[in-house]
């Protein structure tokens, strides 16, 4: 006999989630390990659960408080090897996701977002698994000229172009002075417009 549920995850507005599958206890120690090596002062929490043995909810992380919050949401889902990571504000999955995925524990991921997540949840006598999520809202309809235009446009606006440096680079804004933060604005600028130049040369030629 097999229910299905499904499980809301519950995180800050302004943090990114990571959900995933994986097999073996030593995940928890590997995927930190990744996580720092790819983002120095990233600032994250990690809960695995366990699916053999004792059946224990193992965590770890950077920030004590994405820790527990991780740990609560890896409790309420209590699917057998699925993992949570919760992100915090100013890191976010593009600069670690490819890594966490050549972790060698690591099978699948679900999502990686910051939109409302619901789970999708399979229940037997046996325990959970996850069927899938639902990330975000649902879609209202397909994009018409102007919408495209519109998207053209935000890409190529230098807001955008600007961040993307920002997570190639792999910098936590947030953790920065003030003046730290006006130095770095200025180098990153002089980067993106070198970036938007070369690329218009490329294309005229």
């Amino acid at each position: 006999m097999i229910e299905t549920k499904t499980v809301k995850l519950k995180f800050p507005k302004d943090c990114n989630i990571i959900l995933g599958h994986s097999h073996f206890i030593k995940t928890v120690e590997d995927v930190h390990e990744t996580l720092v090596n790819n983002v120095p002062g990233i600032k994250f929490g990690l809960a695995f659960c366990e699916s053999s043995g004792p059946c224990l909810i193992r965590s770890t992380g950077t920030d004590e408080e994405l820790k527990k919050i991780a740990e609560k949401n890896a409790l309420n889902l209590g699917a057998g090897h699925s993992f949570i990571i919760i992100l915090g504000k100013g890191f976010y999955p593009i600069n670690v996701l490819n890594a966490i995925k050549n972790v060698p524990e690591v099978c699948r991921i679900f999502c990686a977002t910051a939109n409302p997540v619901e789970v999708i949840i399979a229940e037997t006598s046996q325990g959970r698994g996850i069927l899938g999520v639902i990330d975000g809202s649902y879609t209202k309809g397909i994009e018409t000229e102007d919408d495209v235009e519109e998207r053209k446009e935000f890409l190529s606006k230098g807001l955008y172009g600007y961040y993307t440096v920002v997570s190639y680079c792999k910098i936590n804004i947030e953790s920065l002075e003030r003046k730290q933060k006006r130095m770095l604005n200025q180098h990153l600028l002089l980067i993106y417009i070198h970036i938007m130049i070369h690329n218009h040369v490329e294309c005229e030629s």
